[in-house]
């Protein structure tokens, strides 16, 4: 037993940064890491990207560890990249991406983590405009393979906005988001704590596949 705890501790620390245990407070606050962001965002948006914290030397400053300043749960659709919307570097982001931006056992233990190591002290949904997953999950039906789990957890979503006026794709995108940013403040002690201490901001946002922009929603 004890050899087995052993390697799942190496895994961590493999898959983290060898560093990851090296807890300190957090440099900033929730408010701050999202004025960050959106500056970042601003830059991208104008095509004036500083492409910050990309270079040899910063890949060798964060080699032994990381120290992110914000978490983004986002879609993994190819088109919504967080670090390049934010203009972001390495190191800068600790990112959980999932068709549909969802809130799974894994995304959970993933962002604890983030929270519970690094004290990563803003934590951002991130939907985005015409989400294939939001809009399958509209159509409904029997999706092949393993994708029906994929759509599954946005079937509350797509619910909660059915009869509403407007596209119902967009309204679930927007719903979703919220639904997931009060999922996430109710199914975790690590994460509940964290905002209760004031130590964790939790926002929603959607982006907006033409313009790039990244608009706050929750």
């Amino acid at each position: 037993m004890k050899n087995l705890k052993s390697v799942a501790v190496l895994c961590l620390i493999l898959a983290f940064g060898i560093g990851a245990f090296s807890k300190g407070p957090a440099s900033i606050t929730g408010d701050q890491a999202l004025a960050k962001l959106a500056a970042g965002n601003k830059r991208f948006v104008k095509t004036g990207l500083l492409h910050p914290n990309q270079t040899a030397a910063r890949r060798k400053a964060i080699a032994k560890g990381q120290t992110p300043f914000a978490i983004v749960l986002s879609c993994s659709d190819s088109r919504v990249p967080p670090e390049i919307a934010f203009d972001q570097g390495l190191g800068d982001l600790f990112v959980y991406r999932v068709a549909g931006n969802t809130v799974n056992n894994e995304c959970l233990g993933s962002i604890e983590y983030a929270i519970d190591h690094f004290n990563v002290p803003l934590l951002m949904v991130l939907g985005h405009q015409r989400c294939g997953a939001v809009e399958a999950a509209v159509k409904g039906g029997e999706a092949p393979g393993h994708i029906g789990s994929v759509l599954e957890p946005l079937k509350p979503a797509v619910e909660k906005t059915r009869g509403m006026p407007g596209d119902h794709v967009e309204n679930a995108v927007r719903a979703n988001v919220e639904l997931m940013v009060d999922q996430l403040k109710n199914s975790s002690p690590i994460i509940a704590e964290a905002v209760r201490n004031g130590k964790l901001k939790i926002v929603g946002a959607r982006y907006d596949l033409r313009s790039g922009k990244v608009e706050i929603i929750k």
